[in-house]
């Protein structure tokens, strides 16, 4: 009886997984992927091939047809990360196993399809079908008790549709004591295929619990890998049979959590757009005070220290290369964010096509890199800089150096353990070539272009010869308590929704509210422009003229206060271990917060700018 418990039990976590894991992808369907001619475009430039999908282009299929099944990866549950090929574990096959075409996204996801053992032909339904038979050493026994032990889950494709199930169960029976746990391997699976006409519309897979072997003990062992296969007519229509993946995400309660997480987001915007309207209105009441009166009533108003700092507030910075590297890159970056929004709003990155994801990161990122070439060398010219190559090569290496570096590290890591998350040598070739034939002429075409706008530097004031001398600063009117102060407001206003992000990309939660996630965006930006200004006339009101390192900082220090939300998330609100999956969470989340802070760091600096430049157009410079 205890056995019994212990595995419907399991079965109810197996269900639990076929709603919610979502760290698989599943491949678009053809006439899904014609309808979106731009995702089409990307994934042709990259590989120049179609993207992966099903041998059944029209997915129409007669009765017995063979309905392609792929096996992709087998991995712990908890680590999304460290995943494994599927016959990497000692699993039979009675036919060669041949492996799937993938495009660049699938492959830079993980994914690596091999045909399954199972056969389901269209309408063919099979009653304990002997797959294939196998004789396990005592290694294999061994190997497949550890994966056990580890919550091991496994991944097929059906018809381009995801389908999950657990490996095994260890039942414990109360015991303590690792060693008297009896560990069980599932080798029966039951398919049960809804269809509509001549189309697959949907798959559940399960576990029997009467179809155990016991791996307990170090010995060999015959497994017979059996299946079941039901089909069921259903009237759910074709177009609609992906929906059911995205219902978790829509639920009312999560739905509210979202909401309030914007209602929050909008008050604190509403409120610094009150307070940054207040600052204005006094600055311009006080200069029209100051120049509607005569001479000797001027003299009697308060002169505000950011007036004193006309002559200084202009002169340019120290290390403007850069500077303008890192306004270039961050433009590039958020220019990359606002296309992939506009995709995700025309449904393009619906659930299990995330590898269209990472297609459209690395196509976008390409051909986007002119416009860092360009913004970079132009506002490097505009500040009188001479060697404008080294600053374009410094623009080119800003964000991509740390990530070449960080990607070396963990790709070894991977291929130290044999994880699909190891890029094959042919894919690195193909990134390089992109890198090479697209990035950088397109970087060195619009450094050339900024080169050559030969557009001066809009000061409203004339700089002074010598600056003036900064007054002593209390401690936190300095650079990093000035960044907690700026980091802080828009993490506010983003860390509910955060939560959410972090369990899809790192764990197994459907996010498809990517409208909700715009808006979100939106604020984060408008957040970070209105409390940047706010930091930057704090500071001159303080005669302090060194504000332009200042404004990039503050704006984005929200990328520290990510990164600080990361440990938190792996200590507080995962399951992660080893050092694999350690490695890739810190590894890849240092390289987005970077990109965070490189992009809200521009919008921070452009959003001061125009600050600056506006209320000094209003007083009279001598």
């Amino acid at each position: 009886m205890t056995h019994t418990h212990t595995l419907s039990l399991d079965d109810h976590r197996t269900n639990r997984l076929n709603l919610s894991v979502s760290r698989s992808f599943s491949f678009s369907s053809s006439s899904q992927i014609m309808e979106k001619p731009l995702l089409l475009l990307i994934v042709f430039f990259i590989y120049g091939v179609s993207p992966v999908i099903s041998d059944g282009s029209d997915h129409r299929y007669k009765v017995g047809d063979d309905v392609p099944l792929y096996a992709n990866k087998v991995g712990p549950f908890h680590n999304p990360s460290e995943t494994y090929r599927y016959f990497d574990l000692p699993f039979c096959s009675s036919a060669p196993v041949k492996e799937k075409k993938e495009a660049l996204g699938e492959v830079l996801n993980g994914d690596r399809l091999v045909t399954a053992p199972y056969k389901l032909e269209f309408l063919s339904e099979k009653n304990s079908q002997v797959a294939c038979r196998k004789r396990l050493s005592r290694e294999d026994v061994a190997h497949f008790r550890h994966v056990i032990s580890k919550d091991y889950y496994f991944q097929m494709y059906y018809d381009d549709m995801p389908i999950w199930g657990f490996l095994g169960t260890v039942v414990k029976d109360g015991k303590s004591d690792p060693s008297d746990y009896k560990y069980y391997l599932f080798n029966h699976l039951q398919f049960d295929i809804f269809y509509n006409k001549d189309r697959v519309i949907e798959i559940i897979v399960k576990t029997d619990p009467s179809f155990l072997v016991d791996l307990t003990e170090d010995k060999e062992v015959e497994v017979d890998f059996t299946y079941t296969v039901r089909w069921k007519e259903t009237e759910i229509p074709f177009e609609k049979r992906m929906e059911k993946y995205s219902l978790a995400s829509s639920m009312p309660h999560h739905l509210e959590i979202h909401w309030f997480s914007i209602i929050n987001s909008c008050v604190t915007v509403l409120l610094l757009t009150g307070f940054l309207a207040t600052i204005l209105m006094r600055v311009l009441k006080n200069d029209f005070v100051k120049y509607s009166h005569d001479e000797e009533a001027a003299d009697d108003q308060e002169e505000t220290g950011w007036k004193l700092l006309h002559g200084d507030v202009f002169r340019f910075p120290k290390h403007k290369s850069l500077l303008a590297a890192a306004l270039g890159s961050g433009t590039q970056l958020f220019t990359l964010a606002v296309f992939i929004f506009m995709l995700a709003l025309v449904g393009v990155f619906y659930p299990y096509n995330r590898g269209a994801l990472f297609t459209a990161l690395v196509v976008i990122y390409a051909l986007t890199s002119g416009i860092a070439g360009y913004t970079a060398s132009s506002f490097y010219c505009q500040l009188e800089g001479t060697n404008w190559v080294r600053n374009v090569m410094l623009t080119g290496s800003l964000f991509c150096g740390p990530l070449l570096l960080t990607f070396s590290f963990l790709n070894t890591v991977a291929i130290a353990y044999q994880a699909t998350a190891a890029l094959p040598f042919g894919t690195i070739v193909v990134i390089f070539l992109i890198w090479a034939l697209v990035t950088s002429p397109l970087l060195i075409l619009g450094g050339i272009a900024g080169k050559n706008r030969k557009s001066e530097f809009q000061a409203p004031c004339r700089t002074t010869k010598y600056p003036r001398e900064i007054p002593p600063m209390r401690w936190y009117r300095r650079t990093l308590p000035q960044m907690a102060m700026a980091g802080f407001l828009p993490f506010s206003a983003i860390y509910i929704e955060l939560y959410y992000i972090f369990a899809s990309v790192w764990g197994h939660r459907i996010y498809t509210i990517y409208s909700i996630l715009s808006i979100v965006f939106l604020i984060l930006v408008i957040v970070t422009a209105f409390i940047t200004v706010a930091l930057t006339y704090f500071q001159l009101a303080a005669e302090d003229h060194e504000w332009w390192w200042r404004s990039l900082l503050c704006g984005g220090s929200t990328g520290v206060f990510v990164y600080a939300y990361c440990l938190y998330y792996y200590y507080a609100r995962s399951d992660m271990t080893g050092f694999m999956q350690t490695s890739f969470f810190f590894g890849y989340m240092a390289c987005i917060c970077y990109g965070f802070f490189l992009m809200l760091g521009a919008v921070g600096f452009r959003a001061s700018l125009f600050f600056v430049r506006h209320i000094y157009r209003s007083i009279k410079c001598e």
